[in-house]
């Protein structure tokens, strides 16, 4: 395959929405990816500590860093089941389904989450306090986000 076919094809993915192009000429095979102009976000923010004092010193050119695991909240996480819109009350100016310190037991409704204009019921599956609610009303929730905690 000459140079200038080759130039037309990656300048066809470049232009286009193609992410891939593999084209066979012969006993030729060539394969064009584009890949974005920026990297995706992390899921989680990466935390970093210091080594510790008594680590073997490293030279300048090279610090070494430590990645530092969130610490996890105490007591039950519950977590959204599906991608949706979170709301607190089962109408707009209707009182919440729960507050903050309140006492749930398993099957009492915590929140509802719309997704595809079917609002969903989020129920406690172990009884305790809400010691959190993590997320604001009409927020949009992701799959496994974490809501409340209860103890």
């Amino acid at each position: 395959m000459d140079l200038r076919k080759l130039k037309t094809l990656i300048d066809l993915v470049a232009e286009s929405g193609i992410a891939e192009l593999e084209v066979t000429e012969g006993e030729d095979k060539v394969r064009i990816v584009k890949t974005p102009a920026y990297a995706p976000a992390p899921a989680a923010p990466l935390t970093f500590a210091a080594p510790h004092p008594s680590a073997p010193a490293q030279s300048a050119a090279s610090p070494a860093l430590v990645p530092v695991e969130p610490e996890a909240p105490a007591g039950y996480v519950v977590k959204s089941p599906m991608v949706g819109t979170f709301y607190r009350s089962p109408s707009p100016g209707a009182p919440s389904f729960i507050e903050q310190g309140a006492e749930v037991k398993p099957g009492d409704t915590l929140c509802i989450i719309e997704a595809m204009k079917l609002l969903n019921e989020i129920e406690a599956e172990v009884g305790g306090k809400v010691t959190q609610i993590l997320v604001e009303n009409g927020q949009p929730v992701e799959y496994g986000q974490p809501l409340f905690i209860i103890e």
